[in-house]
């Protein structure tokens, strides 16, 4: 998949000053390896090449969102400050693992905060914008960084595995998939017992027109399903876009589902109020039949919480 970013250079001076007291928390914690006889660092191969981390960090820190959720999935001690989008986010989601809850967070995108990075003091970066070279290449200065391109189209899984497997972390990879499939496999079977097979669509609003996409984790979790899933949305990551004249070509899907940044008490805003009095709209089959079901936005990016959420919301919204 793809991700718009927007950069924002970094004060060189404060990069200086803070990465000293980076460096000397790195220290710190080498030392302190070296004194249990263990190793302190290990060398892995990222998309930059060989690079040196720290064996057992203590104060990962993750670039992006969906990075903090790999970091916690693969076993790593967090930084006690980690970012969030800025797009109506000032904390993780709900379906965020428990270790987010004692971190401060501080907005690190469309626009990146190299001060708030620096000022955490993180030992190891787990960096999935390898889109970006700026990011590459100044985040090393602050701490040893594993980068890769987590938005480059592909199954962001094959990502995870390949990312868990040059960090040593495949044990914890496969416990996280073997927990999804599991899970997979029950929602299958009672969708099969309950004759439930609906034609699906992923479908949104957007600068006036009605998009249906299998941008994202949505496809992957309907495929894993066996569920139908409507021409509209497959092909490429962009879809199929339908100005209001076109609506009708949403008629073969039964259910449709949408995501939202969630309103500060947790409900969400209603998606397609733009076309809600449009006559085409009305008369689809799952506006009809009231299967619209709308779930949080940051489970579309690729992490492992966030896939498994939408699992569970597609779930709850076709089981009940």
């Amino acid at each position: 998949m793809s991700i718009r970013a927007l950069r924002a250079p970094a004060a060189l001076t404060l990069a200086s000053a803070l990465l000293l007291t980076a460096c000397s928390t790195s220290s710190g914690s080498a030392e302190a390896g070296a004194a249990d006889g263990e190793p302190t660092t290990i060398t892995v191969t990222d998309m930059t090449g060989e690079v040196e981390v720290p064996a057992e960090p203590v104060a990962a820190l993750g670039m992006y969102t969906t990075d903090v959720d790999i970091l916690i999935t693969l076993g790593y001690p967090l930084a006690g400050s980690q970012p969030v989008r800025d797009e109506g986010y000032e904390a993780y989601p709900s379906f965020f693992p428990d270790e987010v809850d004692d971190v401060e967070t501080f907005t690190n995108f469309p626009e990146y905060n190299y001060e708030a990075i620096l000022a955490a003091e993180p030992d190891f970066i787990l960096n999935g914008l390898g889109y970006d070279d700026e990011v590459v290449a100044k985040l090393p200065e602050i701490a040893p960084t594993f980068s890769f391109n987590g938005f480059d189209g592909r199954d962001w899984r094959e990502i995870f595995n390949e990312t868990a497997v040059a960090l040593d972390r495949e044990e914890q990879y496969q416990a996280w998939t073997d927990t999804y499939e599991a899970r997979v496999a029950e929602i299958k079977a009672e969708l099969d017992a309950r004759d439930i097979h609906p034609v699906v669509g992923p479908v949104d609003y957007w600068d006036g027109q009605v998009n249906a996409s299998c941008y994202g984790v949505p496809c992957l979790v309907f495929a894993d399903l066996g569920l139908e899933i409507t021409p509209l949305a497959e092909g490429s990551t962009d879809g199929t876009s339908l100005s209001t004249e076109q609506l009708t070509q949403l008629s073969d899907i039964d259910v449709i589902f949408t995501t939202a940044t969630p309103e500060a008490d947790g409900t969400y805003p209603d998606v397609f109020e733009p076309v809600a009095d449009n006559p085409l709209w009305q008369q689809l089959p799952a506006v009809t039949s009231g299967q619209i079901y709308t779930g949080d936005l940051e489970m579309l990016y690729g992490s492992p919480s966030g896939h498994m959420a939408y699992l569970e919301f597609v779930a709850d919204s076709l089981l009940g």
